[in-house]
């Protein structure tokens, strides 16, 4: 008679005490990056003058290809004419242009201009130099994890939110 294989052990679920100090972290971090005075000062740095919602739909336009307004709210999870506002604001300063959608003539979609490219560079420079001071004090090991466990936080996050049913979302590469 053929052996069955080996019975796995399910994995463990985290405990509510783990989770709730994550929960109450991840609410820090956000609290201190949504702060008007380190914002300032980052902009200061980078020599740019944006506000947080400008910057966060720059960053988003600079990690993908161009994309059409709608996709980009929806990507930020704002409201489509938020990000209408923001293009609109953007385009006039010279900071994206928009261009045709080739799957689609009547559409457009929004790319940096190479004024916009040069601002984000800046201020994810200024945005590196900082953290890299803030965490000059933790080893090489401790910064590569804490990479790895964000970004793997980050793909289960919306794994679980782009679930159906209960139904995890394939981790992108």
């Amino acid at each position: 008679m053929p052996k069955s294989p080996p019975a796995v052990a399910p994995s463990p679920s985290p405990s509510s005490a783990d989770v709730s100090e994550i929960e109450r972290a991840l609410s820090r971090v956000a609290y201190l990056s949504s702060r008007v005075r380190p914002h300032d000062r980052l902009m200061a740095q980078a020599g740019v003058s944006l506000d947080r919602a400008a910057v966060a739909l720059l960053r988003q336009i600079a990690d993908s290809e161009p994309q059409r307004p709608s996709e980009l709210a929806n990507r930020l999870a704002v409201e489509a004419s938020h990000v209408t506002r923001q293009v609109q604001r953007l385009e006039k300063s010279g900071y994206v242009t928009r261009v045709p959608d080739p799957e689609d003539g009547r559409a457009q979609r929004i790319q940096l201009t190479p004024v916009g490219q040069r601002a984000i560079d800046r201020i994810r420079e200024a945005s590196r130099q900082g953290m890299q001071a803030a965490l000059a004090e933790w080893s090489p090991q401790d910064l590569q994890q804490l990479a790895a466990l964000f970004h793997r936080m980050v793909d289960d996050f919306l794994g679980y939110a782009d679930s159906d049913a209960g139904i995890p979302a394939e981790r992108p590469a």
